[in-house]
């Protein structure tokens, strides 16, 4: 059995961004306090991570589905990279939205190349 690495990117992407949102809101609804965000930004945010979550996840099936949700995943990580900088986060508190990043970028690209 050969190993997609590009559904496991997806897979990656997708659960870390469940969890966080899920299982970390706490610590979300912290970060948005500290960048001076409102409650409605945040789940605005939050409902449009999950919504590209689960298209990147069901991607796996239906590949059309992922290149458009990987390039916005991306976007909001280069988002929440900004919002670190503007207040002048340590390196650890950038590390997952860079690691989510690189990963949606890797993804973006792979859909492209699987048309």
């Amino acid at each position: 059995m050969e190993i997609n690495y590009l559904s496991v990117a997806q897979i990656i992407v997708g659960l870390s961004v469940f969890y966080v949102w899920v299982f970390r809101l706490d610590n979300v609804v912290k970060e948005f306090k500290q960048f001076g965000l409102s409650d409605v930004t945040r789940n605005v945010v939050g409902a449009a991570k999950m919504a590209l979550a689960t298209l990147l996840i069901a991607g796996i099936w239906h590949p059309s589905l992922v290149q458009i949700p990987a390039i916005i995943m991306g976007l909001f990580m280069i988002a929440a990279q900004y919002f670190h900088f503007s207040v002048k986060n340590t390196f650890i508190k950038h590390l997952p939205s860079i690691i989510l990043l690189m990963l949606s970028a890797i993804i973006a690209i792979g859909a492209t190349q699987s048309f």
